[in-house]
C-alpha cells in the first residue's frame, strides 16, 4: 500500500529540496503541470520515491510513501528552473509543460541550444505567439552563426600560429625567437574573437528572452538593461 505526502515549497526553493531528495537517494518518478481555473496560475507537481525509506517502510508494514513537491501561483512569464541537473528524466515532462501551457523553463541540461521547437497554434498546443516564434527562431540563427564565426576564426588563427612557429624552427637563433611574436598576436586575435562571439551569443539569448516576456515586463527591463550598460561605460571612460 502506498501513500502521497505533498510539501509545498517555493518556487525558488525547488533546487534545494530536489537536491536533498537526490542526496536521500529518491527516485523521479513524474512531474505534470496544471492550470488553476480560479486565478489562471499555473501549478506544477514534481514526484519521486524515497527508495532507501521505501524499503525500509516495505520491510517493516508493505507500506511506502510517494513524495510530491507542488509548486503553486506560477505565472506564465515566471522562469522556472529545470531540475534536469538531478534528474535528466525529467526533460519530457518539462518539454511538455512548456508545449502545453508555454511555461518557460530555464537552463535545461539538455542540448536544445537553450530553445524547444515552437509551434505558434493557440493552446492547448501552445501559448507562443507567431511573433515570439519568430523571434526565437532569429535568436537561434544568431547563436548558430555566432558560434560558427567563432569555430571558424579560432581554426584560422590556431593555422596561421602552426606556420609562423614552423617558419621560425626552420631558421636559427634571432628568426626563431621572432617568429614566437606573429603566435602571440594570432593567440590575442583568437581571443578577441571569441570574446564576440561570446557577447553575441549572450545577446541573442537575452533578446530571446525578452521577447518571450510581457511587453511591459519586458520593457523594464530593456531599460535596466540599458542603464547598466551606460554605467558601466561611464566606469571604463573614468
Amino acid at each position: 500500500m502506498q501513500k502521497a505526502i505533498y510539501t509545498t515549497v517555493g518556487i525558488d526553493e525547488l533546487l534545494a529540496h530536489v537536491q536533498a531528495l537526490k542526496g536521500a537517494g529518491a527516485r523521479f518518478v513524474q512531474m505534470h503541470a496544471e492550470r488553476c481555473v480560479d486565478d489562471g496560475s499555473y501549478r506544477l507537481v514534481y514526484t519521486f520515491i524515497n527508495v532507501r525509506a521505501a524499503q525500509e517502510q516495505i520491510a517493516r508494514d508493505g507500506n511506502y510513501a510517494i513524495e510530491n513537491l507542488v509548486v503553486e501561483g506560477i505565472d506564465q512569464y515566471q522562469e522556472i528552473p529545470s531540475i534536469s541537473s538531478y534528474y535528466p528524466a525529467v526533460f519530457p515532462f518539462e518539454n511538455e509543460a512548456h508545449d502545453l501551457f508555454g511555461l518557460a523553463v530555464t537552463d535545461m541540461q539538455i542540448d536544445f541550444k537553450g530553445f524547444f521547437y515552437q509551434v505558434s497554434t493557440a493552446e492547448p498546443m501552445s501559448v507562443i505567439t507567431p511573433e515570439v516564434k519568430a523571434a526565437r527562431e532569429k535568436a537561434m540563427k544568431v547563436r548558430a552563426a555566432a558560434e560558427a564565426k567563432a569555430r571558424k576564426a579560432a581554426a584560422e588563427k590556431a593555422a596561421a600560429a602552426t606556420a609562423a612557429a614552423g617558419e621560425g624552427a626552420a631558421g636559427a637563433g634571432d628568426a626563431a625567437g621572432a617568429s614566437i611574436q606573429p603566435a602571440a598576436a594570432a593567440g590575442s586575435d583568437a581571443q578577441h574573437d571569441d570574446a564576440a562571439a561570446k557577447a553575441a551569443l549572450k545577446a541573442a539569448e537575452m533578446e530571446a528572452k525578452l521577447a518571450a516576456m510581457d511587453p511591459e515586463k519586458a520593457a523594464k527591463v530593456r531599460a535596466a538593461l540599458a542603464a547598466k550598460a551606460a554605467r558601466d561605460k561611464q566606469k571604463e571612460e573614468a
